[in-house]
Formats: C-alpha cells, sequence, structure tokens
C-alpha cells in the first residue's frame, strides 16, 4: 500500500504509525514490523508498528525520524509499506528463554538485530531475562563478547601495552577510576578508559566524569586523545565501541539488574574493542554488593581470567572490601570533590586511597613498570608527588572542561538534611543497597549536586545526636521524599556494644 507521510520528531527507535484500519488491511498490529521502502531511490527499511484511530487517518503515515535518517524522505512525499517477516533472532530469543544454548552466528545475529533496531525494547527485554533467569555458559560469553565488538567500532594503537581497568560495581561511592586513570597514564602507559553510566548506582564513572568535562567523543578522538596526554575517561555509549553494551544497559536499568555472563561480555567486550591486552578487574565483595562471598568473587575472578585468555587478554582481578562505601561521599559532585581532594593531596580517606594505589599498582606490576609487590607504592608515590592531578588536569583539559578546577569549585545540592544517631553506640552496619536507594531518591546521579556525605563509617563511636550523614539534593520535594524514605530503610545501624542481658534462672 501507498501513503502519503509525516515526519514525527521521535527518534528513540524505528518506527511508523498507521491509521488502526491501513494496519488491518496491511495484516499488521501493534508491535509487527513492516517494510518502509522510499520508490524516488528504492532504499527500504523495516519499521516497527504503532496504530491510531486519530493521529493519522486512512491513507497517511507518520515515519519516526530515526525511521527516516535511512529513507531521506520529504514531508509529505509517497512511501509503500508492506507487512514484513519477523527476524529471525526471535527465534534464538525464544531458543534461550527455554534454556537452551546459543551458538557463535544465533548470538551474532540477535546482537546485529540489536545494533541495527531490528528488534524492539520488549524483545531485548526478553533477551536480557531469558539470560538473566538462564545464565550464559563461557563459550555462550564469548560469542556474546565477540559480538558486542565485531559489530561497533575498534580502536587499533600502534604500541602496547594498553592498559585498562574496570570495576563490577555494587559499592556507592566507588569514584576510584578519577584517581586509578591519571596514576597509570603519569607512569607513561596508554589508558583509554571507556565506562558507563549508572545501572544500579548513584554514579556511574561517566556520570562522575561528566562533571568536569565532556564524556562523549567518538573511537578516533579516544585514541587520538590518549595518543596525546595517556589517557581518556569517555562514556562508551557515545563512541559506538560495542553499541549493543549500551542498548542493553538501557533495558536493564529500570529493574537494577546485572546478569552474569552478560556483564562479563559487557565489561570485556569494551576493553578488548579499546585495544587493551592488560586488565585489572575490581570485584568488590560483602553481603550488600553483587558479590556476596569470596568464594563467588573467586569464582568471578576465574571466568573473567579465562574469557581474557579465550580473547588474547591479560587480566587481573582484586577481591576488595566492599561491606561499606569507598569513602565518605556518594552522588557525581560529591564524590568527584572527594577525589579531587585526593589529587590534591590529602590524606583522608584512608579507605578510597589505598584502593586506589593498590589498584593502580596491580596494572604498573602487570606492565612491567613496577617490580611485583612494589606497585602500590610507586602508585603512591605519583599520587604524593602530584603527578597524578597534573595529569588528570591534563585529560579533563582534552575533553574541554576546565584543568584549574579545584575541589573547592564542586558544590553539593543546595538543599540538604542531616540525620543524626538515635543511640549512643557504635555503627555496626552500613547498607550499600539502602544507602545506593536513597542517593538515588535524592536525585542521583542524573541531579548531580544530590548524594549522601558520610560523617562516620563502620566501627564508630558515637554519642546519641552526633551526625550519622547528610542527604543533599539539588530539588527540595526530592530531599522530602529521600528523608521519608530514610526513615524505614535504616542504612545505618548504630548499637551499643550491650545488645541483650540474659537474666539467671534464679531471676526468672
Amino acid at each position: 500500500m501507498k501513503f502519503k507521510i509525516k515526519i514525527l520528531d521521535i527518534a528513540t527507535r524505528r518506527g511508523v504509525l498507521l491509521n488502526r484500519v491501513d494496519a488491518r488491511n496491511i495484516g499488521v498490529l501493534d508491535g509487527d514490523r513492516v517494510q518502509v521502502i522510499n520508490p524516488k531511490n528504492g532504499i527500504a527499511t523495516t519499521a516497527v508498528v504503532t496504530t491510531t484511530s486519530t493521529l493519522a487517518g486512512q491513507g497517511n503515515a507518520g515515519i519516526y525520524r530515526s525511521t527516516n535518517e535511512r529513507l531521506s524522505l520529504a514531508e509529505d512525499e509517497e512511501v509503500e509499506i508492506r507487512e514484513a517477516d519477523r527476524p529471525a533472532s526471535l527465534d534464538f530469543i525464544k531458543k534461550k528463554m527455554d534454556g537452551g544454548r546459543l551458538t557463535k552466528d544465533e548470538t551474532l545475529t540477535i546482537i546485529k538485530d540489536v545494533v541495527n533496531d531490528d528488534i524492539s525494547s520488549a524483545e531485548l527485554t526478553a533477551f536480557i531475562t531469558a539470560s538473566y533467569i538462564n545464565p550464559l555458559d563461557m563459550d555462550e560469553v564469548e560469542h556474546l563478547t565477540r559480538a558486542m565488538v565485531e559489530t561497533g567500532e575498534q580502536i587499533k594503537f600502534a604500541s602496547r601495552p594498553i592498559v585498562d581497568k574496570h570495576s563490577i560495581g555494587g559499592v556507592p561511592g566507588n569514584k576510584i577510576s578519577l584517581v586509578v586513570v591519571p596514576i597509570i597514564a603519569a607512569s607513561g602507559l596508554k589508558i583509554p578508559k571507556t565506562s558507563s553510566r549508572a545501572i544500579t548506582g548513584a554514579g556511574g564513572t561517566a556520570d562522575l566524569m561528566e562533571v568536569l568535562a565532556n564524556v562523549e567523543f567518538s573511537a578516533r578522538e579516544v585514541q587520538e586523545m590518549t595518543e596525546k596526554v595517556g589517557g581518556t575517561i569517555v562514556w562508551g555509549g557515545a563512541t559506538n565501541i560495542a553499541p549493543a553494551d549500551d542498548r542493553i544497559i538501557l533495558q536493564e536499568y529500570p529493574f537494577k539488574i546485572d546478569a552474569r555472563g552478560q556483564m562479563l561480555a559487557s565489561v570485556m567486550a569494551k576493553k578488548f574493542a579499546v585495544g587493551a591486552n592488560l586488565v585489572v578487574i575490581d570485584i568488590p565483595v560483602g553481603s550488600h554488593t553483587k558479590v556476596a562471598t569470596m568464594q563467588e568473587g573467586r569464582k568471578l575472578a576465574r571466568e573473567f581470567i579465562e574469557l581474557g585468555d579465550r580473547l588474547g587478554m591479560k587480566v587481573e582481578c582484586a577481591l576488595t572490601y566492599g561491606d561499606i562505601p569507598v569513602g565518605h561521599s556518594i552522588g557525581p559532585n560529591l564524590e568527584v570533590r572527594e577525589a579531587l581532594r585526593v589529587l590534591e593531596g590529602a590524606s583522608e580517606p584512608n579507605s578510597f586511597i589505598q584502593k586506589s594505589v593498590s589498584l593502580a599498582g596491580i596494572a604498573l606490576e602487570m606492565s612491567g613498570k613496577a617490580a611485583r609487590g612494589s606497585g602500590a607504592q610507586m602508585a603512591q608515590d605519583i599520587l604524593s608527588r602530584g603527578k597524578a592531578l597534573e595529569k588528570f588536569r591534563q585529560i579533563i583539559e582534552i575533553q574541554g572542561g576546565d584543568p584549574n578546577v579545584k575541589s573547592e569549585d564542586i558544590v553539593p545540592g543546595e538543599h540538604q538534611f542531616v540525620i543524626n544517631s538515635p543511640a549512643s553506640g557504635y555503627v555496626i552496619e552500613m547498607n550499600n543497597t539502602s544507602l545506593i536507594t536513597l542517593a538515588r531518591m535524592a536525585g542521583a546521579p542524573h541531579d548531580r549536586g544530590a548524594g549522601i556525605l558520610l560523617h562516620a563509617k563502620k566501627g564508630t563511636l558515637l554519642k546519641a545526636g552526633e551526625p550519622l550523614f547528610t542527604i543533599y539534593a539539588d530539588r527540595e520535594w526530592r530531599l522530602q521524599k529521600a528523608i521519608e524514605e530514610g526513615r524505614h530503610l535504616m542504612p545505618v545501624i548504630v548499637e551499643g556494644m550491650l545488645l541483650d542481658r540474659v537474666p539467671s534462672l534464679s531471676e526468672t
């Protein structure tokens, strides 16, 4: 059938809006696919159908802007629209839903359709859910990793080694890339760090770096900047490096899930695609993290190392303490301010500094820059001498930010509320999940000033009425929402050393 078209400013997916009568005549329903053909140039594309009885009259069709990027149609031009076959990838997704194992070709077909927008958001969510319920085995993880790399751009540096690091997340305040990357780059190594935005947390590395500089660059720009200053901290979603990964993350976000196999592939695909051959993986372990026990952490580490071997990459993993936040800050501005203070020479917080120099030290040892066992000290020396700060300023400048920015320039949200200790005693528990939920409720990571500043950590002795933490927000209504949520979340628990008294039998 032929239709006169209107261009609709909808860019989220390839789609077409049809009158319900026309859709019935073509033989399609909402969510089905049609082939849209520009008769002038012969270009055709597949689009997902949405129907209406009022927004498009019979004989008229609305073409989404993202659909028209391929067709190059002008307003009121004619197109031909016909029913399209369903993509083969749907059969493979159904196979995974039924507990089957995907082959290399089946996985590549799915990922190609993800990148080309040939499957809908609901269908991609089905694939994510199927992989969450029926975990990918290592062959499937390798297939997924290679498919993600193959369907995007890749960076190839003329010399090696190329270093990268990644934290699997789950710990609030894990801002260490802002210190680790400049330490490694200041040593003379190259580290093109591509990062994600927050999936389940209150701020991904890309969210933090965006406080200071632009993070959206092409793969070619990332390579050029890394060649010039030794390192970058950018958002992987803008590079077209492993583009399927960012589409998957977008669908994972509402459910706050991070399926193990997809997480392995997500991390390693981006490392492989930027040309990294030495990779350090941070695996936080704790009761409120993604990895609850050391045993589970070692298993995940072996999987990362095995996947690295399959891809020709040397991988080392660090199992780190994850039962409490890293440092005292949670949320973009607060974390960036704390990271800058450390780069500027602050000697606190110890947890943040120790974790940063330890992970940077592993990379320095893997590269041969430092002898085995001396990497952390070398990293500390680079930090203490101000070399890391100097390098970070170069990275900020080349990414379009102000290289003269200081920690005091970064301010938290204007609305704040202090939570005080309800009793005298020790901080005996910090629930990472609740702290992240509270920071997100306050607006993080989208509101950069939102977050939590911790005044006491686990083991601290407090008197009743002394401050536990402060909630910050850019908008007052979000602060009120966070306060209400915090009343029943109990993210920080304070107890005296005497928990109970059991009387003798003679007194009962």
